[in-house]
């Protein structure tokens, strides 16, 4: 029974497919190039006009018009839906950028509103009195904390060594939590138990997190969650959940409100310990003047002596 029922809700995901294979036959043979390319190109086709699908296969854009009406879509705008449509509910990067393209690829600006929106909203989640309330008890376990460790892997690394880098600068240790399989064992021995992690995670449960997490509740190290809500299966074991909007459900993820998330806490934890802060960046600045020094300009500086 379970076989029969899956079938049909296949089908229904893939229209286009489902459509190519039953009017092919009808398909003059112009037609039918036209069909075979949209089937194999489909972000190509979220993301071109009539006028540049009949550029890359070679004929006109009515031609292109025609042919997708031949399949039974009202035009190049239906026929988009149908594509977004048919990747269904999956949650891979690739299929959230095809829905997230297919809504906007009518108007640069429609893209520009969509990343506008998404702001909007994030800063409303922010500046809510509930989220003000868990920014400062985060607060208060990550300035306690000897060291702070920031979890992020895949392209929220690089989110995680940003916020790494801007603590440096502000004196306060850190620790970066962001290689994948082994390499991730090997940063997670130097964890203390005076430090705190502050872990940035998105999504469904992935391994490197929930180790991430347990070896914190072995040492008894607490955790503060980054993530899109606060009752995924994450926070159950997190001891502050901050819940960040990363834009809609199965729609290319946007990490802004996530960065600026990350600023309310460098700039907390820099107004709750000031001295060590403007002594951090008083260093930086004199390390920095020394390394632009002009007076010895680089062809005249003497090598160390080998000998």
């Amino acid at each position: 029974m379970s076989t029969r029922s899956g079938t049909p809700r296949a089908k229904k995901q893939d229209v286009l497919s489902d459509r190519l294979a039953r009017r092919r036959e009808n398909l003059s043979p112009t037609f039918e190039r036209v069909a075979a390319f949209i089937d194999a190109n489909r972000l190509t086709v979220l993301t071109s006009s009539a006028i540049d699908l009949a550029r890359e296969i070679g004929t006109s854009d009515a031609t292109v018009i025609r042919a997708v009406q031949a399949l039974g879509f009202d035009g190049l705008h239906d026929l988009r839906n149908e594509i977004s449509a048919s990747f269904g509910r999956r949650n891979a990067p690739v299929d959230n950028l095809r829905r997230t393209l297919a809504e906007t690829s009518e108007s640069v600006e429609t893209a520009l509103d969509t990343v506008l929106g998404v702001f909007a909203t994030g800063l409303d989640a922010l500046s809510a009195p509930a989220f003000r309330v868990n920014v400062l008890a985060a607060l208060d376990i990550l300035h306690t904390a000897e060291r702070i460790a920031i979890f992020g892997i895949g392209p929220t690394a690089h989110i995680a060594a940003y916020f790494a880098s801007r603590l440096r600068r502000k004196g306060k240790g850190h620790l970066l939590l962001d290689r994948t399989g082994a390499g991730l064992a090997d940063q997670l021995l130097e964890l203390q138990p005076r430090d705190a992690m502050l872990m940035l995670a998105y999504g469904d449960p992935y391994l490197e997190a929930e180790v991430a997490l347990a070896e914190a509740r072995r040492r008894r190290i607490p955790v503060v969650l980054v993530s899109e809500a606060a009752d995924i299966p994450f926070a159950r074991r997190a001891d502050v959940v901050l819940a960040v909007p990363r834009g809609q459900s199965e729609r290319m993820a946007l990490h802004g409100v996530t960065v600026l998330c990350l600023e309310m806490l460098l700039l907390g934890l820099a107004t709750s310990d000031p001295q060590r802060a403007v002594y951090s960046l008083g260093e930086l600045e004199r390390l920095r003047k020394a390394t632009r020094s002009t007076k010895i300009s680089t062809h005249q500086r003497k090598l160390p002596d080998e000998n």
